[in-house]
């Protein structure tokens, strides 16, 4: 599909959040990755008696601190980008008929056999293309996650046993930037990065806060938290 044609409405106050709404449902499943992060990293660990694999090893970085503290494992690493990956596909796979009907547009309609993440032909290809899209988003989620980590244990904030340090802008902006930035780095071109939609994206950088505090208290809730934050 022609990027040039834009589904996009871009004048008034209505069009606006219904775009940031568009960009909210698009990279929710890479904010998801945190989420996925808990799941693999903790909850089904403590279920099934699953090793979990610290990145940092255990080591103390030159300052005596942590280099990434026991929440950053090999186990959230991975699992967020599958977990991403997945809702990646969920979403493309429900709206893959809308066309551009705003704010629910497939996060891959303007992808095809040409571009380097379209791995296979067929209905399998457009499957797996989705997935590895979310993937590499939601594993970037978690590598920005990661350089928070490391620059809050710079800073001499640390776990206490289960319960992590609070830093409301080095837990979520990190994140939101890499994932940003591996978006408009990999995938330039798709719809996930359209010109129209840039003071949106912004926008949803800016509310990533609130946004992680909301599913981070969901985490408490449920229990894949100890703290709700």
């Amino acid at each position: 599909m022609d990027i040039s044609s834009s589904p996009f409405e871009t004048d008034g106050i209505v069009s606006f959040f219904v775009n940031v709404l568009c960009v909210l449902l698009m990279y929710g499943s890479a904010y998801l990755a945190n989420t996925g992060a808990m799941l693999f990293g903790k909850w089904i660990p403590d279920k099934t008696g699953m090793p979990v694999i610290v990145i940092d090893g255990g080591k103390n970085y030159s300052d005596g601190n942590r280099i990434l503290g026991d929440g950053k494992s090999w186990n959230g690493l991975i699992g967020g980008g599958i977990v991403s990956g997945i809702l990646f596909t969920l979403a493309h796979n429900l709206w893959n008929n809308n066309g551009t009907e705003v704010p629910f547009i497939d996060p891959i309609i303007y992808a095809d056999s040409s571009d380097w993440f379209w791995i296979f032909e067929g209905e399998i290809g457009s499957s797996l293309a989705a997935f590895t899209m979310g993937f590499i988003l939601g594993f970037s989620c978690m590598i920005g996650d990661m350089c928070g980590s490391f620059v809050k244990r710079r800073r001499g904030l640390k776990r206490e046993g289960d319960e992590s340090s609070e830093a409301p802008l080095l837990d979520t902006v990190p994140f939101a930037i890499a994932i940003f930035i591996a978006a408009f780095v990999l995938f330039d071109g798709q719809v996930i990065t359209h010109p129209d939609l840039i003071e949106e994206i912004i926008f949803l950088l800016i509310v990533t806060p609130i946004i992680h505090r909301a599913f981070n208290i969901f985490g408490y809730k449920v229990g894949l938290k100890e703290v709700p934050y």
